[in-house]
């Protein structure tokens, strides 16, 4: 999630944390030293994503589903001490009784909107539709530009191409400098941009393998797994996709793929990948196995962050703090995230149910929190004091 810029870091922060059976809260002082977990919220509930709108510090969505209840969106204005439910949460439009449509699985991904259009915000589902919110996530309408797209059927394979946790649209950016400027990541699908608020869009896939595929190298049709905007340099993209690291600077089109530098017996396969918020030569994945069947656990069982610090052109492991082998887990798309404070923090959420972080850049761990669901998602919020 991108900082408030308008407001330094410094007061107290929070990890908010997206799980499958809830949402918790890690508070963290100032010093990032000392946490008290609280939660959970939507106990039993898939909460894919928490989100605090960097922009008000107060209105908290979530995006959860639950049973025979389905997807949805709360949100709170005091940090989750009372929750509202979306009036109209993301769907599709209704078809007339007996015509095929589309509905919504679950909502993955939630964005604040740009720092002009107050109260704005995005979310993917699957499939890999696309909604906005003009009233801080009360009400959700859909972006018919991506959903009713001539060509979202053949773009998406109808929304089921087959992948294991569902056809996503996630990786929602929001160019800083033009709110009408947008990336968004489909699994599978591809990289895909709008410089018209969402009315069309284009695919940019340039460089990007999709070695799954008959033709390793389509215009679209490439998973990838998590896409970030450098939010002081929006030239500056990363991806860590199926098939590798990338990195791209417009206005250029084709990506290149920086993670061939990664060690051979490791690999550029993972799920996340974080920036640090003032470098955008600066970068942090972590690998997992995706040889063969693709266990998807940590190589070896041997988990390490790997950071650059030159645009990819090398890699350091970091793993001083995390175990040393035996640890067949993995962090998911959204579970990786970074503070804005100096030096910067560095968190992450397990499939095994840890939470570990690092207040020196990834040189050394501590796990802050065992024990707790599957993690779907971590994301920072700054507090106000």
């Amino acid at each position: 999630m991108a900082s408030d810029t308008t407001r330094p870091p410094g007061g107290p922060l929070a990890l908010l944390i997206g799980t499958r059976k809830g949402v918790f809260v890690l508070h963290g002082d100032a010093s990032r030293s000392t946490w008290q977990l609280e939660g959970p919220h939507f106990l039993g509930h898939l909460a894919y994503h928490a989100v605090l709108d960097p922009r008000d510090r107060r209105t908290l969505l979530v995006a959860t589903r639950a049973g025979h209840l389905g997807p949805t969106v709360f949100r709170s204005l005091d940090l989750g001490r009372s929750w509202e439910e979306a009036t109209a949460p993301p769907a599709f439009p209704k078809t007339a009784d007996g015509e095929a449509g589309r509905s919504v699985h679950h909502v993955l991904w939630l964005t604040p909107g740009h720092a002009d259009e107050p109260g704005v915000w995005y979310a993917g589902t699957s499939p890999p539709a696309l909604f906005r919110s003009e009233d801080a996530g009360r009400s959700w309408a859909p972006v018919s530009g991506w959903n009713e797209h001539p060509l979202w059927a053949t773009w998406t394979e109808d929304g089921n191409n087959g992948t294991p946790d569902g056809s996503l649209l996630h990786s929602i950016n929001v160019d800083p400098r033009d709110p009408q400027h947008l990336y968004i990541g489909v699994s599978g699908g591809g990289v895909f941009e709008s410089v018209d608020a969402g009315r069309d869009w284009r695919p940019l896939n340039g460089g990007c393998l999709a070695l799954f595929r008959p033709d390793p190298t389509p215009e679209f049709g490439q998973d990838p797994h998590c896409v970030r905007l450098h939010p002081r340099a929006p030239d500056v993209l990363w991806q860590q996709s199926h098939c590798g690291i990338y990195r791209l600077e417009r206005p250029g089109e084709r990506w290149e793929r920086v993670g061939e530098q990664m060690p051979a017996d490791v690999g550029d396969i993972g799920f996340p990948i974080e920036l640090h918020p003032r470098d955008p030569d600066t970068a942090w994945v972590l690998p997992m196995d995706g040889t063969d069947v693709w266990p998807r656990t940590s190589p070896d069982g041997r988990p390490a962050v790997y950071r650059t610090r030159d645009a990819g052109r090398s890699w350091q492991r970091l793993d001083s703090g995390l175990p040393p082998g035996q640890a067949w887990l993995t962090v998911l798309r959204q579970a990786m995230a970074t503070d804005a404070r100096d030096p910067v923090g560095v968190y992450l959420g397990t499939t095994t149910g840890q939470i570990w972080g690092s207040v020196d850049e990834g040189e050394s761990w501590s796990r802050l929190l065992d024990n707790l669901p599957h993690v779907f998602s971590v994301e920072v919020a700054e507090l106000d004091p």
